[in-house]
C-alpha cells in the first residue's frame, strides 16, 4: 500500500470515530523512525510489509482506548523525549509551564547561590526532575516516588538523558525525612483530581490512578505535603505545586491553614487558567 492511502484511509477511520486524526501521522513517524517533515518526503513510496503490520495493530490499539503514548513508548516534555508506560502519567503541556517558572524563579531568588538542593516528589516518569536538572546546572536534584515501577522509569530516563538525579522509593515525604535532607527548592505535581470527578475514559482507563486522584477534593495530597514539609525545608525555600484550574478557592484556604504570614501566589497557564501555585518560605 502507498503511504499516502495508508494515511488517508486511516485518518477517515479515526475522523468517523471522533477521534484523532493526527493520530496516524504521529503512529506512523514514530515506527518509521522518521521525522514528521520527512514524512511528506515518502508519501508516494509503498509502506513496507513489517512496518504495515505495526501500523495497523498500533492503530488498533488506539482505537481501543489505548493513549497513543503508551503505544509510541514515548512523549515529548521541553524538547526531549521520555519513556512512558502504563506505570507513570503521561507528561503535559501544562507540566512544562510549571519548570519553566521554576527556572524563572531560580534567577529570582538563587542566583547567587553556587549549588541548590532541589527535591521533586511524586516524580513518575521523572519528566519534572530531569528537565529541571538538565536545564539548570546548579541545581542537585532528588526524586521520589511511592511506585517502584514509577521509579524504573524515571531512572531509565534519567539514564538515557544523561540526567544526574538521586531517586528515592517511598511515600511522599518520607524518604527525604529519614535521610533527613532539607532542600532549598521543594517540587511536586501530586494527584489533584477529586475522587468521584468523571474524567475522560482515555485517561481513566489507561493512566495509574495512584497518580490521578486526590481525595474527595483533590486536595488530599497537598495537606498532608503541607502539614511535614517544614521537616525539609532550609531555612530560606521556594516551594513549587502543579494544581487543578478549579482549585484556587479550597487551594488559598488550605496555604493560609499550613502557612500563615508566608507569601504565596497562583499563576496562571497558557490558557488563562490557576494552575501554578509557589509558596515563598522566607524568601522575601
Amino acid at each position: 500500500m502507498i503511504l499516502r492511502e495508508l494515511i488517508r484511509q486511516s485518518e477517515a477511520m479515526l475522523d468517523e470515530k471522533d477521534k484523532d486524526c493526527n493520530v496516524a501521522k504521529v503512529l506512523f513517524y514514530h515506527l518509521a523512525h522518521k521525522e514528521p517533515h520527512q514524512l511528506y518526503l515518502m508519501m508516494d513510496e509503498e509502506v513496507d510489509e513489517e512496518l504495515l503490520k505495526q501500523f495497523q495493530d498500533g492503530m488498533q490499539r488506539y482505537m481501543n482506548g489505548e493513549p497513543i503514548q503508551y503505544i509510541n513508548g514515548k512523549e515529548n516534555f521541553f524538547s526531549r523525549d521520555f519513556i512512558v508506560n502504563e506505570n507513570v502519567l503521561i507528561p503535559r503541556y501544562e507540566t512544562e509551564e510549571l519548570v519553566e517558572n521554576i527556572l524563572y524563579k531560580i534567577d529570582d531568588y538563587f542566583e547567587d547561590y553556587s549549588s541548590i538542593d532541589l527535591c521533586d516528589v511524586g516524580t513518575g516518569s521523572g519528566a519534572i526532575a530531569i528537565t529541571l536538572a538538565l536545564e539548570e546546572p546548579k541545581l542537585k536534584v532528588v526524586a521520589t516516588d511511592i511506585s517502584e515501577k514509577a521509579l524504573e522509569v524515571a531512572k531509565e530516563n534519567a539514564k538515557e538523558l544523561n540526567a544526574d538525579v538521586t531517586f528515592y522509593q517511598g511515600d511522599m515525604l518520607q524518604p527525604l525525612i529519614e535521610q533527613q535532607q532539607k532542600f532549598d527548592i521543594f517540587v511536586s505535581n501530586p494527584p489533584y483530581i477529586p475522587q468521584d470527578q468523571d474524567i475522560e475514559s482515555v485517561v481513566k482507563d489507561n493512566e495509574p490512578h495512584v497518580a490521578l486522584f486526590g481525595g474527595n477534593d483533590g486536595l488530599y495530597f497537598y495537606r498532608k505535603i503541607f502539614q511535614d514539609v517544614r521537616q525539609v525545608l532550609k531555612d530560606r525555600a521556594l516551594l513549587a505545586f502543579e494544581m487543578g484550574f478549579d482549585q484556587r478557592e479550597i487551594m488559598c484556604e488550605a496555604v493560609e491553614h499550613y502557612f500563615p504570614d508566608i507569601p504565596y501566589e497562583i499563576i496562571k497557564d497558557i490558557n488563562g487558567k490557576d494552575r501554578m501555585l509557589f509558596i515563598y518560605y522566607h524568601l522575601s
